[in-house]
């Protein structure tokens, strides 16, 4: 059986003056279709390391990184970004939303790198992926004429609009109230079971409580995978 994400003795080491530190020190693990996983743990575990090489933010040191069958450890940085275009969505903290512009235009944006769509077909996605996420009434706000809530709703209906398999979220509620992340949490659950994959960095039990499935790292090392 072929796995969606499948990594093998991953290391990341990085040279601070004299000393070397260990961000990931060998995990291996693989990930399949459907998944809603949360990467947990404290802060200098290696949690984020992880998710940026997931994510194809960085590259690792050393070690094996198939994505969907493809090998991405060694790929250069335009390449990954290309892989990034083209099967991976993004929600970060801080939502990263243009700030003087409209929430179609923004869930347009990886179309316009992609170029995969005509016009009237980009704007036709956008509308129906803010629909999905509940604001079909706020087409054409700004994020200042938003809540965080609607905010990250924003940046999710975005992330999807070029139909990644594979869904990232890095602290997805951390700057929302708690109606708020229940309702991203919420709608996080509901993509799931539509047959995208989550990959959610949190360090919040009762948001990682949403996944399916929970990893925990300390000190670069993967010490519990719970299902």
């Amino acid at each position: 059986m072929s796995h969606l994400i499948e990594i093998h003795d991953l290391r990341k080491t990085y040279r601070l003056g004299e000393e070397e530190v260990h961000a990931l020190a060998g995990v291996s693990v693989t990930i399949d279709n459907d998944e809603f996983v949360a990467i947990m743990g404290a802060s200098g575990s290696g949690k984020s390391t992880m998710l940026n090489i997931l994510g194809c933010l960085d590259t690792p040191t050393s070690g094996s990184y198939l994505l969907d069958g493809l090998e991405v450890a060694r790929r250069s940085a335009t390449e990954l970004a290309h892989i990034r275009n083209k099967k991976l969505g993004f929600v970060f903290q801080n939502f990263n939303l243009l700030p003087r512009t409209r929430a179609v235009e923004q869930v347009e944006l990886p179309d316009l790198y992609m170029g995969r769509l005509s016009r009237h077909a980009r704007r036709e996605r956008a509308l129906k992926l803010l629909e999905r996420v509940g604001l079909g009434g706020r087409v054409n706000h700004t994020p200042a004429q938003m809540s965080g809530g609607q905010q990250q709703r924003v940046a999710i209906a975005r992330a999807l609009m070029n139909e990644p398999p594979v869904l990232f979220a890095d602290e997805p509620t951390g700057n929302l109230d708690t109606k708020s992340s229940i309702e991203i949490m919420n709608l996080f659950t509901e993509l799931s079971k539509e047959g995208i994959t989550i990959i959610m960095v949190t360090h919040e039990d009762d948001i990682a409580s949403f996944a399916n499935r929970h990893l925990v790292m300390k000190d670069g090392v993967l010490v519990k995978d719970e299902r």
